[in-house]
């Protein structure tokens, strides 16, 4: 096992009983938790205030550990797997960081490979699709400054929760009247914060959230209008805003190849019936796609049953979906690398 790739990343090379073929297979697994309060009232409930496995990226830890150790002690493929444990998903762009420190080149990997848990996908069923599988996730971050005073006389400041209300209302109406109704996207305000206490109109507000799209046109067009309709609407009342708009995670593309072979390998272990190989796109994000940038792979969901979903206070990673993944993992290796 080699630590500190990409700080806190641990990856395992794993070599077959023969090594003729020279391909090399890397399996992804994302380790982190999320700040969120559990709420699961389960005995294995985090200890840890505020800190929870939301998202069930413990499951994927644990199914990529099982396979490891089986691969370990079969190594019936011919070739190397690579085994990532991989940090800071939520948002931290982990898998960039481990590819900064060398991940792809230093251990010569040809292809890789992505699992992720699926609330409300039955536990022993998969879903994938070539393409576009996940969104481009990026940060939106808007400081309005207007003018504070006393709440009694409005008329004598500029009101900046009141403008920034505005921004957001504003905002939904670029999905509503710039994108094509046939194109996917989403812009979501999910902060504000401004003022602090009842009487006094608060000189400044922030606003933080996210813009999401599934095609680079979309994505110029959401920055384009999220940085106009802001300013614009500051303007109209007095005030200004500041707008930064990051782009955080690409657009998650699986490869037809990989992806056609990724759905080969969860048929043999779930059955052809089991397996939607068209999924619908879903316009969540992951720093998957910085891999799938750098190699060809693909990425697959899993089922986890009637579960909460993810980056829910009750989410729990459901047992039942382990043998499944780990299965896949095995199966995958064996089949890419036939001894």
């Amino acid at each position: 096992m080699v630590p500190g790739i990409g700080r806190t990343g641990v990856v395992g090379v794993i070599r077959g009983r023969k090594k003729s073929s020279g391909k090399v297979v890397g399996l992804r697994a994302d380790m982190d938790a999320l700040p969120i309060e559990e709420a699961t009232g389960l005995a294995y409930a985090s200890k840890h205030p505020g800190k929870m496995h939301a998202c069930g990226h413990d499951g994927h830890t644990a199914m990529l550990l099982g396979a490891a150790r089986h691969l370990c002690e079969t190594r019936n493929f011919d070739g190397t797997a690579v085994v990532i444990f991989q940090p800071a998903e939520e948002g931290g762009a982990g898998a960039k960081a481990m590819i900064d420190d060398g991940l792809i080149d230093r251990f010569q990997i040809g292809e890789v490979f992505g699992l992720h848990n699926y609330p409300g996908l039955p536990v022993g069923s998969f879903a994938i699709r070539p393409g576009a599988l996940m969104a481009a996730a990026d940060r939106i971050r808007i400081e309005v400054e207007g003018l504070g005073g006393h709440a009694a006389r409005p008329h004598k400041a500029i009101d900046t929760v009141l403008v920034g209300t505005a921004i957001v209302g504003a905002l939904q109406q670029i999905i509503a009247r710039n994108v094509d109704p046939l194109e996917s996207a989403v812009v979501s305000i999910t902060l504000f914060q401004a003022g602090n206490t009842d009487n006094v109109i608060p000189q400044t507000a922030l606003l933080r959230g996210t813009a999401r799209s599934l095609k680079p046109e979309i994505r110029d067009l959401l920055e384009r209008r999220i940085v106009e309709v802001a300013e614009g609407v500051a303007r109209l009342h007095g005030a200004t805003a500041r707008v930064n708009y990051l782009r955080d995670y690409p657009v998650v593309v699986n490869h037809p190849a990989a992806t056609g072979f990724a759905a080969s390998v969860a048929r043999e272990v779930a059955g052809a019936d089991k397996v939607d190989p068209a999924v619908a796109p879903v316009m969540g994000g992951e720093d998957f796609s910085f891999m799938l940038q750098k190699r060809p792979g693909a990425f697959i969901f899993m089922g986890n049953g009637d579960s909460a979903n993810l980056h829910n206070p009750a989410y729990d990673f459901s047992d039942a979906a382990i043998p499944f993944g780990t299965s896949y993992w095995v199966r995958l290796i064996e089949s890419a690398m036939p001894a």
